[in-house]
């Protein structure tokens, strides 16, 4: 299932010049193995890692910071579109494919999953901007309550974004595929794919760009010992979600040229097919890597899943823990560890250890 053009597994010819046809019978079934073994393995790590965020910042002692909501919001994100994976594989080995509400639902997710991620990944740039070039004019922008209503936008924006590539989804002999009207079958695939390439991928990319790099100026002008740590994971957020879902966009933006048959030889579609499934793997595997790169590296999410390690071993051990997920910090130890830019940050700025630049 290809995010723009849900299209048959099963369909192992394609005809092009009015009569030759193109077999692509080993590219799907190379695709078909490929494409089950990489779900399934997307789905167990992102399962676990997005889990562990979600129960870590709901057992947070802590009151709520928008930092947070916006984690929250992500990880949940990153659950919808890996819930919907175990559906496709069952879809892509399966000859059987999906019921009608089946189809149409798992689609739904799956896109309104993959745009919130992605969004939700633009709005922690935003706010890592605004919470470090824009510390003092703020302060009083950056509660809990406003990141309720800001989340709340992004999962509206999510859903419109969504619903142009599900509203035409069916299911049609035993096949999940969009089945357009005649007067849109030649333009609705293209804006399908303008809109991911466009909304989904360029436009992201430049607000992530734009705010970490004023982030790093930010960074570079202040004399802190944590400033090159801060500034390497600033270079890991945009230089992976670059790496991971720039060659998935590259080969939608060809398969839009191939719509308009830029590519009469059999052999360049039949490569462009496997280059579809093979990035698109690689792109949604990104999902599995959010809770690394924005959860796991705050000092608040080791501490749950040191607590977590503490209380299997217990378990396991039938010994008792004596342990809580509180900060074993004194006020004022936590106090000098949260403030990565002393001088220039507010209480609302500091969201501890090193996660104050993701």
């Amino acid at each position: 299932m290809h995010t723009t053009l849900p299209e048959s597994t099963s369909e192992n010819l394609e005809y092009y010049d009015l009569a030759e046809a193109c077999d692509m019978g080993d590219i799907v079934a190379m695709g078909t193995v490929f494409v089950a073994t990489l779900y399934s393995l997307v789905f167990a790590f992102g399962l676990v890692g997005n889990l562990l965020v979600v129960f870590a910042l709901i057992n947070s002692q802590r009151s709520k910071s928008i930092t947070d909501i916006y984690l929250l919001n992500l990880a949940l994100s990153d659950l919808l579109f890996v819930a919907t994976l175990p559906f496709w594989t069952h879809y892509v080995i399966n000859e059987q494919g999906l019921h009608h509400a089946t189809c149409k639902l798992t689609t739904a997710f799956f896109f309104i999953g993959l745009f919130g991620g992605i969004f939700f990944i633009t709005v922690i740039s935003i706010d890592r901007f605004l919470a470090i070039v824009l510390a003092a004019n703020s302060m009083n922008n950056r509660t809990a309550q406003h990141g309720v209503t800001i989340s709340l936008g992004v999962w509206a924006a999510a859903i419109l974004m969504a619903a142009p590539q599900f509203m035409f989804t069916k299911e049609k002999e035993n096949e999940c595929f969009g089945d357009y009207p005649e007067i849109l079958r030649e333009i609705w695939p293209v804006i399908l794919n303008v809109e991911i390439n466009f909304l989904g991928f360029l436009l992201p990319l430049l607000i992530m760009s734009y705010c970490y790099f004023r982030i790093m100026r930010t960074l570079f002008s202040c004399k802190n010992h944590k400033k090159a740590k801060a500034i390497r994971l600033i270079f890991l957020v945009v230089v992976v979600f670059f790496l991971f879902w720039t060659p998935y966009n590259v080969m939608i933006f060809l398969q839009t040229l191939n719509l308009y048959d830029f590519f009469p030889k059999c052999d360049v579609k039949r490569d462009l097919k496997l280059a579809i499934s093979v990035t698109e793997t690689i792109a949604f595997s990104h999902c599995c890597l959010n809770p690394l790169i924005y959860a796991f590296v705050g000092e608040k999410f080791r501490r749950y899943l040191y607590h977590l390690y503490r209380k299997c071993l217990a378990v396991l051990c039938c010994r008792p823990v004596h342990i809580t997920f509180s900060s074993s910090l004194s006020e004022s130890q936590r106090s000098r560890r949260e403030s990565v830019l002393s001088s220039n940050f507010t209480h609302y700025t500091s969201e501890g250890d090193t996660s104050i630049v993701l």
